[in-house]
């Protein structure tokens, strides 16, 4: 292959092209070049492999080649190895020559360590046996001084050799020591037995003083012995005095107990309690037991009380007097061998260390009788809630303060306080389960009978602002005080009957309260707005034709509402509360407003327009009604400038704003004109968005749409209520029945009426402010005449009645065959010309004519 490359081509170049290469070797395009090529790679292959061959030869018999030093390696490992086991066996040796040169030292040690041991034993059971005799000595002599010191010592060596009792040299000696101390507790025991029984306590005191200590050295086993014939010893006589005598032992007498075990308990620290060590506690102990015996008396004696063959029962008055005198027993003992003072004698738990309690350890005993003692606290408070109905309020010699409380709240949590410590002290159980249910049921009784009576008084203006305030601090003050009350029960009763205290729903009533004393103040206030309304109702909203900056009424009623807000909020003191008040009363102005519209139509547009603009005023009036809670107070420098007064809270403006926008869509529809009919229903469809023929019939005698008309508006409302959701892009649904419209107008007689909030706010105390307008009609007497105007204008009234009747005794609601005003305004005539008696007089000045104030003469 002859062929000529102008740059020689490496396989090795980065830019090395395979293609270019093939290109380049088979540029000629013939079959016969194959072969030459073919046969010039075969022989660089053959030299390629020679090549390789010969590489590896060299590198395999080289002078370093990689089997010579693999063969090097391994002879060093085999050198290596060789040397570790000539270093472990060389150790091995090692350690067999140090253990036989160190087995002479190691059983010199262990004779060494026997041999003191033995001394010390010897040693010990020399001192042992020397003290046992010298001991001997010491009792026999009565030398109990000497003897406890002794004593103890033999004792703590007799321990040593508890382990060598399997010598018989030991065992004897054990023997005699037990034998010994058995000897020296019977020889003390005799000595005071011989010393009480010839009353020689003072003549021998300092050797009963001594022997003490002996008894203290012998045990606790030896101690009990002496302190339980001592304690057995000075109430002998109280047994046989008390129990062997029926009248003596009554409860009657109970009184005497006491007396005697205090007298007995002067002597013993007189004369004997010198003898005793101070921690032995003989005094206590002696307090214990009398206190034993005397609750398995009573237990016996209450027990055959409630069998008495005469049918008779357990005089509680008498049961009460003995578990009374017993309490202050066991408080007088409780105080007495209290180690340090205690926090309260209420509590039932106490920080001192002593092993006994004495509360509850003779009243126990009433527990099983319990009942009737619950029994009574419950007639107790059965007659002290009506006492409460007509107490003072507050004490003859203290003013009324904001903060005040009610006098009966404070003495009837007192007597909470004290009955429930008492109960604890008795019983932990079903008797304090069954007073926690008591003590429910009177403040349920206390909140309905007490509180929310006074809020009764006084109808219909209701009681005085104070009052209020008091009856408001009270359910405040019951209301904080109920859940600790409840805590605390749960302290006191037993760990399986926690669950079932629960005040939870007295906590809840008197929540209930405070909203009804609120309610009330709230009412204050709309009984001095009611001659505000009368004026708005007075105007002529039908025939106004221009636009003020607010109406007459609205500076009157502003004044009214800021003048009492500034008289009452100053007496709450809470913030919450000061802000439900307001919160309420924006809700029942703007509750009032609605009613007051309905009673002021029919409305045209521009009085829409005015009422709405009515309503901005009064909103932004409202919003600064918690200024008068926190009055800015004048600077100490400048005494004559006032501070500036705090922001309203944005919460606060939120919710007025809320409430009185409640307005907005009625008076917002009332403004369209009823021409053309399609602009007023899509108004509606808009401004109320609800689906119900009578809330749009509403809306049509608010704006006094004649009632030829009527079905006219209702079939286009039918048409395009249909189809509004198409028109509005689905993004507004109608609701079946608007809450804005469908309480108005309810009945006929359906008016706002001061007296029925008051009603409310007493009667349901738990109720929201303007939760429904249909709860808060009652009968105006003020609007009667504008409400027969109404029925005429509608043509509701078929007839009137005669002398007899009432002013609306002859209304008929289906009265739709007379269609226009005038004839009905002549039907007024004839019910004037009757003689009612004076209406006008009677029920309120209102002008419904320019002829007299009672509208006679009016033809």
């Amino acid at each position: 292959m002859n062929i000529t490359l102008a740059e020689p081509l490496s396989l090795d170049s980065a830019e090395y092209d395979p293609i270019a290469h093939l290109n380049v070797l088979f540029s000629h395009s013939t079959v016969s070049s194959v072969a030459r090529v073919s046969s010039t790679l075969q022989r660089h292959k053959d030299e390629l492999s020679r090549s390789i061959t010969s590489l590896e030869t060299a590198q395999a018999y080289g002078p370093d080649s990689s089997l010579e030093r693999m063969q090097s390696a391994q002879a060093e490992l085999a050198e290596l190895f060789q040397r570790i086991e000539s270093v472990r066996s060389r150790a091995l040796q090692t350690e067999r020559d140090i253990t036989m040169m160190t087995a002479d030292i190691k059983r010199l040690d262990g004779t060494k360590r026997n041999l003191t041991l033995s001394m010390t034993a010897l040693k010990r059971l020399q001192m042992l046996t020397t003290a046992y005799e010298q001991l001997r000595g010491l009792a026999r002599t009565r030398q109990y001084r000497e003897c406890a010191g002794l004593l103890q010592a033999v004792l703590q060596l007799m321990r040593h050799f508890n382990s060598y009792r399997s010598i018989e040299q030991i065992a004897v000696l054990s023997r005699n020591v037990s034998e010994l101390q058995r000897e020296l507790l019977e020889q003390v025991c005799e000595d005071f037995e011989m010393a009480f029984a010839k009353a020689e306590v003072g003549a021998r005191r300092q050797v009963l003083v001594e022997a003490c200590l002996v008894m203290d050295a012998l045990g606790e086993t030896a101690k009990s012995r002496l302190v339980t014939w001592y304690v057995n010893t000075e109430l002998r006589e109280y047994r046989q005095v008390f129990r062997g005598n029926d009248e003596a032992g009554s409860l009657d007498n109970i009184g005497r107990r006491y007396s005697w075990f205090k007298r007995m308990l002067k002597t013993h620290e007189d004369e004997h309690a010198a003898i005793f060590p101070p921690h032995w506690r003989v005094s206590e102990t002696l307090a214990m037991a009398f206190c034993d015996g005397t609750r398995e008396d009573f237990k016996g004696i209450l027990e055959k009380s409630m069998r008495r063959a005469d049918g008779a029962k357990l005089d509680v008055n008498l049961l009460l007097s003995c578990l009374q005198e017993t309490l202050d027993f066991e408080q007088s003992l409780e105080r007495r061998f209290a180690s340090e003072p205690r926090a309260s004698i209420d509590t039932l738990s106490s920080a001192d260390d002593r092993l006994q309690n004495f509360n509850g350890s003779i009243s126990v005993a009433f527990e099983p009788y319990l009942s009737l003692w619950v029994d009574s606290q419950d007639k107790a408070l059965a007659a002290m809630i009506p006492r409460y109905r007509s107490q003072r309020l507050i004490p003859e010699d203290e003013e009324f303060t904001p903060q005040a409380v009610i006098q009966s709240a404070i003495e009837l949590f007192h007597f909470y306080k004290l009955t429930l410590s008492q109960c604890a002290k008795l019983s932990t159980g079903e008797r304090l389960l069954d007073l926690a249910k008591i003590l429910a049921k009177y403040l349920d009784e206390y909140a309905q009978q007490v509180l929310l009576t006074l809020l009764q008084r006084g109808a219909p203006s209701g009681p005085p602002t104070e009052e209020i305030i008091l009856v408001l601090n009270t359910a405040d003050f019951w209301y904080a005080n109920t859940r600790p009350l409840e805590e605390a029960i749960k302290k006191k009763v037993d760990s399986e009957m926690v669950d079932k205290v629960d005040l939870s729903s007295q906590e809840d009533t008197f929540t209930h309260v405070a909203m009804a004393a609120i309610n009330a103040l709230v009412s204050k206030v709309e009984v001095d707005c009611e001659g505000a309304w009368r004026e708005m109702r007075n105007t002529n909203w039908s025939r106004m034709d221009s636009v003020s900056d607010h109406s007459s009424y609205v500076g009157e009623l502003l004044r009214v509402v800021n003048e009492k807000v500034a008289e009452i909020l100053p007496l709450v003191v809470k913030h919450p509360y000061a802000m439900k008040f307001c919160d309420n009363l924006v809700d029942h102005m703007a509750t009032g407003y609605i009613q007051n519209i309905v009673q002021c139509r029919p409305v045209c547009e521009v009085g829409a327009e005015q009422m709405l603009l009515d309503k901005y005023v009064l909103t932004k009036s409202f919003e600064n009604l918690m200024s008068y809670h926190n009055k800015p107070t004048t600077s100490a420098s400048t005494p004559t400038t006032p501070t500036a007064p705090p922001p309203p809270p944005a919460a606060f403006v939120r919710r007025v704003n809320q409430a009185m926008t409640r307005i907005d869509p009625l008076l917002k529809t009332l403004q369209v004109r009823p021409s053309p009919p399609e602009g007023l229903v899509q108004a509606y469809l808009i401004h109320i968005g609800d689906r119900s023929d009578v809330n749009f019939k509403k809306i049509l005698e608010l704006k006094g749409v004649r009632r030829q008309d009527h079905s006219h508006l209702m079939e286009l409302f039918a048409i395009h209520r249909e189809s509004f959701g198409n028109l509005s892009g689905g993004g507004k649904q109608l609701v079946q029945s608007s809450p804005l419209l469908t309480p108005l107008m309810a009945g006929s007689s359906s008016v706002l009426g001061s007296s029925a909030i008051v009603g409310s706010a007493m009667t349901n105390p738990a109720g929201t402010v303007g939760g429904g307008l249909q709860d808060r009609g009652g009968f105006d007497p003020a609007s009667l005449g504008e409400r027969l105007l109404n029925a005429a204008r509608d043509g509701v009234l078929e007839r009137v009645g005669g002398p007899s009747s009432s002013g609306t005794a002859g209304v008929d609601n289906g009265g739709g065959d007379r269609s226009t005003i005038n004839d009905n305004l002549k039907n007024f005539g004839k019910f004037f010309r009757r003689d009612i008696g004076g209406l006008g007089a009677r029920f309120g000045k209102r002008d419904v004519t320019p002829t007299g104030p009672h509208g006679a003469g009016m033809e």
